[in-house]
């Protein structure tokens, strides 16, 4: 089974010219160690439920600033997605 996970990201980290990034070619970016602040707003069992999220969401403070700042993905449930152990960076 698959479900939808929707998060909105509230942008500060800039690029090299001040001007602060959004997006990352087509996607939005979220850089959450230049004080990006990425917020989850739910799991939803259809892209029908994701997309009335957003225009519920859209109208509430904070998120009606950055309109175009939601980021949502298709998960499968009981699907492992790191596979593998990781070290220090």
């Amino acid at each position: 089974m698959g479900v939808y996970i929707l998060w909105h990201v509230h942008h500060v980290a800039q690029d090299v010219e001040g001007n602060v990034i959004h997006f990352d070619g087509e996607e939005c970016s979220a850089n959450e160690e230049e004080g990006d602040d990425v917020k989850l707003l739910g799991v939803y069992s259809a892209l029908e439920r994701v997309e009335q999220r957003i225009l519920t969401a859209k109208e509430l403070p904070g998120f009606r600033d950055e309109p175009e700042c939601f980021w949502y993905a298709e998960f499968e449930l009981d699907e492992d997605m790191w596979t593998e152990g990781f070290g220090p960076i």
